[in-house]
């Protein structure tokens, strides 16, 4: 298996997207990351147990997906790419699999997401798959929520979440059809 990584923008910064042969292996936003931080593939490299090859121009398709999303289009990038999940096992997999299907603009709390991938109760594994993701953003963890319905965490940084939250309600309410009402009707 051979692996290639190269980069793509976001508004939190660059973005680690790493491919394997199969598609897409980690898209990942390090925590004070650039492009030439020499520690960048490290934690990756450990994961895969090989060191990702650099492929400028990788990211093409990547970046014009996010640059979608960030616009507000309600893109849903499992559809769009090819992922490769070796990176997530078990109910981390189903978990993940399971935030796929939350409606772009919509939310559901940890407890529903585990009723979903089939275990009723296990609301804190699919937080620790949420937190653990090897697709931030493009697996929309973002819209997981407490049973509450507060955002929570998104790893140490909340205001992400909320941000991403905000983007998809406000394109959502932007897209239904205004009903009008008659007055006396």
């Amino acid at each position: 298996m051979t692996y290639r990584y190269d980069f793509a923008d976001t508004p939190f910064g660059d973005a680690l997207c790493v491919f394997s042969d199969e598609g897409l292996v980690a898209f990942d936003l390090p925590e004070g990351m650039h492009r030439d931080s020499p520690w960048a593939l490290e934690a990756i490299a450990r994961m895969l147990h090989a060191v990702p090859e650099p492929d400028p121009g990788a990211s093409a398709e990547i970046d014009e997906l996010l640059h979608a999303y960030f616009s507000g289009e309600p893109i849903r990038f499992d559809r769009e790419l090819t992922l490769d999940w070796r990176l997530a096992n078990g109910f981390t997999r189903s978990a993940l699999q399971s935030v796929c299907e939350i409606p772009w603009g919509e939310s559901a709390s940890y407890g529903e997401v585990a009723a979903m991938a089939g275990s009723p109760g296990a609301a804190r594994a699919v937080g620790t798959a949420c937190r653990n993701t090897p697709f931030s953003i493009v697996v929309p963890v973002h819209r997981v929520v407490r049973a509450d319905g507060s955002p929570g965490e998104y790893g140490a940084h909340p205001e992400r979440k909320r941000y991403l939250l905000d983007l998809e309600a406000d394109a959502a309410a932007r897209a239904r059809p205004v009903q009008h009402v008659r007055p006396g009707v």
